[in-house]
């Protein structure tokens, strides 16, 4: 799917499909369920808004916010394709207006390819996964796929061996820890946490963290996002993922975070297409400092942006988004 700016006639009007595309972007993760992202529909085209009242207080240069919209885009992309044309994408096309993060539009006509609506049948069922793993090992060949996908995306997809995993141990367990225990993270969690049977269409549910996060020696922890109030419902610990990786970008700036959340969006809908779901950690690296230490420690070829760990699951439940009605730009 191109994502190069190009000349020539929009070939469909998207508004005509305004619902649908939005309500496929819509299912992009982002960061605690945030849903950071508004929509507003031309004729022609649709734009990608920045929602800047979901950014976390964590998250102070928008980071996580730009990752989490960057996997919009994909979704967007993609849904185009699923009507037969290849999408249109200009990141950043206006930079004076910092909201506006993406314009797409149609393009020329083509068919979905086998992997693209394999894909796209992923969408419903796609899902992060804080729960354990079935023991086994991944789909042969599923990893080398989903590194091709970083790379269409611009980014990279690296595997952590086992010297390179005990060192991503080393560095993130304490500083999770840290961050567990900061009075302003504490309180983003539980702004954004849900206990079961509430309504509420965005935040994290109980369905889908633990009581309490499996803190193993040798094993990376899952974020805290209970924090005591025996809000979770999901099992911990388990077999240990058989995969992690680390996806980077060459820079760290605002354009690689957005090509980082649709390379994510890409790598974790062509895992679900094989029933391989991730836990993703994205704490630690909240900071600046632990990024770099981690880029540094293990040579890596560009700028950590999330941390994944890659397994089967066969039971799966979706967290709930808000309609695409709630998402248009005022």
């Amino acid at each position: 799917m191109t994502t190069e700016k190009i000349t020539g006639e929009p070939t469909v009007l998207v508004d005509e499909q305004a619902d649908y595309l939005i309500s496929m972007a819509a299912r992009a993760p982002s960061v605690h369920n945030t849903q950071p992202w508004r929509f507003k529909v031309g004729p022609q085209a649709i734009e990608l808004f920045a929602d800047t009242s979901r950014k976390l207080r964590t998250d102070p240069l928008g980071r996580e916010m730009l990752i989490s919209c960057g996997a919009a885009v994909f979704g967007l992309r993609l849904a185009v394709r699923s009507l037969g044309y290849l999408p249109v994408a200009e990141l950043l096309p206006e930079p004076d207006r910092l909201r506006l993060l993406a314009r797409v539009r149609a393009g020329q006509p083509a068919a979905m390819t086998a992997a693209e609506r394999a894909m796209l049948e992923a969408v419903p069922h796609r899902h992060t996964h804080r729960g354990p793993f079935e023991p086994g090992p991944l789909p042969a060949h599923l990893l080398a796929g989903l590194q091709h996908d970083a790379v269409a995306e611009g980014a990279t997809l690296a595997l952590a061996d086992q010297h390179a995993y005990a060192k991503l141990v080393a560095i993130m367990t304490p500083a999770s820890r840290v961050r567990d225990r900061d009075d302003e993270n504490r309180a983003e969690m539980r702004r954004w946490t849900r206990e079961a049977n509430d309504p509420a269409r965005d935040g994290v549910p109980a369905h889908a963290f633990a009581s309490r996060p499996a803190d193993e020696a040798g094993r990376l922890r899952q974020r805290d996002f209970d924090l005591g109030r025996g809000f979770g419902r999901l099992t911990d610990g388990g077999s240990p993922p058989p995969a992690t990786a680390v996806l980077l970008t060459s820079g760290d700036g605002r354009m690689d975070w957005l090509r980082a959340g649709q390379a994510l969006h890409r790598v974790l809908l062509h895992a679900a297409s094989q029933w391989v779901f991730a836990a993703l950690y994205t704490q630690p690296l909240e900071a600046a400092a632990t990024r770099k230490l981690i880029k540094t420690s293990l040579a890596l070829p560009g700028s950590p942006q999330v941390l994944l760990q890659l397994g089967v699951a066969r039971a799966t439940q979706a967290t709930a988004r808000r309609p695409a009605a709630e998402l248009l730009e005022p």
